[in-house]
């Protein structure tokens, strides 16, 4: 059975840091691309960054220099660094893995971060 859990979310005030975790179980992140996307209140979700097999890392351009994608595979576990946050970057944030010859893509089940003083 296939699960992706996020952890670390909570409440920060602007400019504070947060490390998002995603560990996964039935499938190995180190062969997939994986993913984190954010879905604030009443605006659809977006993605936020990608880190692929090889390790290449993308970022959305409101995120590049203040948060970081990176991936452990002896953890099977990816990671999100966040830095100097603002109040836009407060949302739901989920961890996603694809890879082409898997029949579906994967999803954990999201985890808060709200950046509010």
């Amino acid at each position: 059975q296939v699960q992706l859990v996020e952890s670390g979310g909570g409440l920060v005030q602007p400019g504070g840091s947060l490390r998002l975790s995603c560990a996964a179980s039935g499938i190995p992140f180190s062969r997939a691309t994986t993913a984190w996307y954010r879905q604030a209140p009443g605006k659809e979700r977006e993605w936020v960054a990608t880190i692929t097999s090889g390790g290449t890392t993308y970022y959305a351009d409101s995120v590049k220099g203040r948060l970081t994608i990176s991936r452990d595979s002896a953890r099977n576990s990816l990671y999100l660094q966040m830095n100097s946050l603002k109040p836009e970057d407060t949302g739901v944030y989920y961890c996603k893995a694809a890879r082409a010859d898997w029949p579906r893509e994967y999803w954990g089940q999201g985890t808060q971060v709200t950046v509010s003083s």
